[in-house]
């Protein structure tokens, strides 16, 4: 398993850290407040066999430059300095892939920006806030794991964590968002590890009580592949429907034996699926809309 490049990006925005790999067409994949290294990333890892990837630490994530000003923690922010990522490596337009808090992420690329993309992969996501109303989410206090969720999150958050305490911390809390829990060791076997942005997290919780950009999915003219696990407590599968309805070029794939993680808990599948939609896309069986 290679290594991931290192490169810091200069733009008209600022720095920011990236790493590549993989050869083939252009494809971004960022999450809103994961912190990356060469050791990558499990999602961004599904992706080197067909595309080049640019995995990317957003503002305040890793080396990237920090925020001067609150406001560009947020999602659109953090969007507009995607798009000067982009234009700062010189391409007209790239993929976007984007999981969980990524995956929204992706939804607003699509409806501010579609113009800039090839298409679009949008997994275990929501188009608006999804915790109040869906008792299936495991951030929704009715859920039976929310209380254990919560206090993971929050001591994950200390930056005086010692490393294996924080290792067996992150594994349960990955553990309440799989199908089948006694496969962690199975589906998380690479040397793979990140750390999160507590600015971030702090911002986006605060962003996500007021995030509902359902009513204009039908901006999104992008080819959109919308993914989601059957039993996904974190982005209930409920919002991928709505999402796949509502944008007019997509298509929806439910993993049947998948919770949060159907790239790794069926990663024979969501490749396969992932190269249909390439092949249909490449043939041209999605219409841009002009």
């Amino acid at each position: 398993m290679g290594k991931w490049k290192r490169k810091l990006q200069h733009t008209t925005r600022g720095v920011f850290e990236l790493f590549i790999k993989g050869q083939g067409a252009p494809i971004c994949v960022t999450h809103h407040y994961s912190e990356f290294n060469e050791t990558g990333d499990y999602f961004a890892e599904s992706f080197t066999r067909t595309n080049q990837v640019f995995l990317i630490n957003l503002r305040e994530a890793g080396q990237s430059d920090k925020a001067i000003e609150p406001y560009q923690l947020s999602m659109l922010e953090s969007l507009i300095d995607l798009e000067a990522i982009r234009e700062a490596l010189g391409f007209l337009q790239w993929g976007f892939a984007g999981h969980s808090t990524g995956g929204m992420l992706g939804v607003l690329y699509g409806i501010h920006f579609s113009e800039s993309l090839t298409f679009n992969v949008i997994v275990g996501a929501a188009a608006r806030e999804y915790m109040t109303f869906s008792k299936d989410c495991i951030y929704n206090s009715a859920h039976p794991d929310f209380h254990r969720m919560q206090e993971l999150i929050e001591t994950l958050k200390r930056p005086d964590l010692p490393m294996e305490k924080r290792k067996e911390l992150s594994m349960e809390r990955t553990k309440l968002s799989l199908y089948a829990p006694e496969k962690y060791s199975e589906h998380f076997s690479l040397d793979i590890h990140k750390g999160m942005s507590a600015s971030r997290m702090n911002f986006f919780i605060r962003e996500l009580q007021v995030y509902d950009v359902s009513r204009k999915l039908e901006f999104i003219s992008a080819p959109t592949l919308v993914m989601c696990g059957r039993y996904d407590v974190q982005c209930p599968l409920m919002y991928s429907i709505e999402m796949a309805e509502g944008i007019p070029h997509s298509r929806l794939v439910i993993f049947e034996k998948s919770n949060h993680y159907p790239f790794l808990e069926e990663a024979e599948r969501f490749a396969e699926e992932y190269d249909l939609f390439l092949k249909e896309n490449h043939d041209g069986s999605f219409e841009r809309r002009q």
